[in-house]
C-alpha cells in the first residue's frame, strides 16, 4: 500500500511559479513509477506529467517546457516544478502512483485526495 499527500498548492497570478510536493508512504517508493494528473472544473483528469524509477520523464505537450517533474526516494517525495502559469493551469492537481510508466489514469493504483491551484489572469 502507498499513501500520497499532496501540497503546495494556492492562488498564483499568471507567469508565476508554484512547486507541488507529493510525500509517499511505503518502503517501495522507489520502485514505482510516479506522476502528476490535474483535473479543471467541468473536465477530465487528464496527464501533467511522470517520471520513472531511473528518472525516465514524459511530459504532456501543454506543459513542456514550463514543468519539471523530479522525485527524491530518500524523502519519499515527488515534486512538479511549474513555471510560467497560465489561467488554463488552474485546476486541481493529484499525484499517483503506480507499477508501469504510463500517461493514462487506469495504469495508477495509488492516489493523493489533490492540492488545487488556481491561477489568475
Amino acid at each position: 500500500q502507498v499513501q500520497l499527500v499532496e501540497s503546495g498548492g494556492g492562488l498564483v497570478q499568471a507567469g508565476g511559479s508554484l512547486r507541488l510536493s507529493c510525500a509517499a508512504s511505503g518502503r517501495t517508493f522507489s520502485s514505482y513509477a510516479l506522476a502528476w494528473f490535474r483535473q479543471g472544473p467541468g473536465k477530465e483528469r487528464e496527464f501533467v506529467a511522470t517520471i520513472s524509477w531511473s528518472d525516465g520523464r514524459t511530459y504532456a505537450a501543454y506543459v513542456k517546457g514550463r514543468f519539471t517533474i523530479s522525485r527524491d526516494n530518500a524523502k519519499n517525495t515527488v515534486y512538479l516544478q511549474m513555471n510560467s502559469l497560465k489561467p488554463e493551469d488552474t485546476a486541481v492537481y493529484y499525484c499517483a502512483a503506480g507499477s508501469r510508466y504510463s500517461a493514462y489514469v487506469a495504469e495508477y493504483d495509488y492516489w493523493g485526495q489533490g492540492t488545487q491551484v488556481t491561477v489568475s489572469s
